[in-house]
């Protein structure tokens, strides 16, 4: 895997922990999980700002989003029970075909 593709992956990590950690901050009112929050996106946007060195904006703003809203659609299941329907296990489904369509033959991959 290349270094981009890490530090795209690690961008999307970081996402995920920031989100999490706002749930939990309710509203930033709970101070340990607001410190994730900042830190948390923090990483996570210059991670991305890595990464987009030498990956498309396309391609890597897509996984970055699709695969970020994915986990945290997974992660918000699990620890925080929010409710997840064969609609939304659809959407997450009809994400991840977009971002892999995108980048297999999107503009630049032809």
């Amino acid at each position: 895997m290349t270094t981009a593709w890490t530090f795209l992956l690690l961008a999307i990590l970081f996402e995920v922990i920031g989100s999490v950690g706002l749930k939990a901050s309710k509203g930033f009112t709970v101070l340990g999980p607001s410190f994730f929050v900042v830190v948390g996106y923090a990483a996570a946007f210059f991670l991305l700002s890595l990464a987009l060195r030498t990956l498309p904006l396309s391609a890597a703003y897509a996984v970055w989003a699709g695969l970020g809203t994915v986990l945290v659609a997974i992660v918000g299941l699990l620890l925080f029970k929010d409710p997840l329907t064969w609609v939304g296990v659809f959407g997450i489904v009809l994400i991840i075909a977009g971002v892999l369509l995108l980048n297999l033959f999107g503009r630049g991959h032809a």
